[in-house]
C-alpha cells in the first residue's frame, strides 16, 4: 500500500469515527429546518459531501459536531435564499414574556405548574409546535434546546452575534410556549380559565 493510499484510508477512518457519528442529530435538525423528510435527507447528504470534500481543512481535536452543523446551516441558508424564500414574519408585540405562566396560574395551585402542563404534552406535539416557529427562531431553538449547543456555538454556526442568538432564543421560547398552550387548550389537555 502506498503512503498516499495509507493516508486516504486514515482520513476515511477518521471521518467515519468523528463525523458520521453525528448523522442522527444532523438529520433531526435538518428535518425541523426543511419540514420535509426528503429535503432533510438531501440536506444531510450534501452536508457530508461538503464535509468530506473539506475534511483536510478540519482541525483534528476541534468540535466536529459544531463544524458539521455550521456546514449544514450554511447550505440551508444558501438554498432558501437561492429559491427567493421569504422568511415568515411575526409581530413581536404579540409575544408576552409571561404568557404561559399567566395562563398556568389561572388553572389553580400546583407545586410546579409548568411541569404539570408539559407532562400533558406529547413529544410529537412539541415537534409540531417547533416546526410552526418562524425560521429565524426555529433554527436557534432547535440548536439550543434539542441539540444542546451553547450560545457561542450557535452564534458561530448561524453567523450571528451572541446577543442576537440570546434574543432569538428568548422570543422563540415565548412563541413556543404560546403555541403549546393554544394546542393544549384546543385538544382538551387543559381547560382555559373562565374570564
Amino acid at each position: 500500500m502506498s503512503s498516499r493510499q495509507s493516508e486516504e484510508l486514515k482520513n476515511k477512518e477518521r471521518f467515519e469515527k468523528e463525523a458520521l457519528v453525528h448523522i442522527d442529530s444532523l438529520f433531526r435538525t435538518a428535518l425541523r429546518m426543511t419540514k420535509n423528510e426528503g429535503d432533510a435527507d438531501d440536506l444531510v447528504q450534501e452536508t457530508f459531501l461538503k464535509a468530506w470534500r473539506f475534511w483536510d481543512k478540519f482541525q483534528e481535536g476541534s468540535n466536529c459536531r459544531a463544524w458539521l452543523f455550521k456546514i449544514m446551516t450554511n447550505i440551508f441558508i444558501n438554498n432558501y435564499r437561492a429559491k427567493a424564500w421569504t422568511p415568515q414574519t411575526i409581530d413581536l408585540e404579540d409575544v408576552d414574556d409571561d404568557f404561559l405562566f399567566g395562563q398556568l396560574s389561572a388553572l389553580g395551585p400546583s407545586d410546579d405548574p409548568e411541569k404539570h402542563f408539559f407532562n400533558k404534552i406529547f413529544d410529537d406535539d412539541v415537534k409540531k409546535a417547533i416546526e410552526e416557529l418562524p425560521e429565524d427562531f426555529r433554527l436557534v431553538v432547535v440548536l439550543s434546546f434539542l441539540e444542546g449547543f451553547s450560545y457561542q456555538e450557535i452564534a458561530d454556526i448561524v453567523k450571528l452575534n451572541i446577543g442576537t442568538v440570546k434574543s432569538r432564543l428568548h422570543r422563540g421560547r415565548k412563541l413556543l410556549q404560546k403555541l403549546l398552550w393554544e394546542y393544549a387548550v384546543k385538544n382538551g389537555f387543559v381547560k382555559e380559565a373562565a374570564k
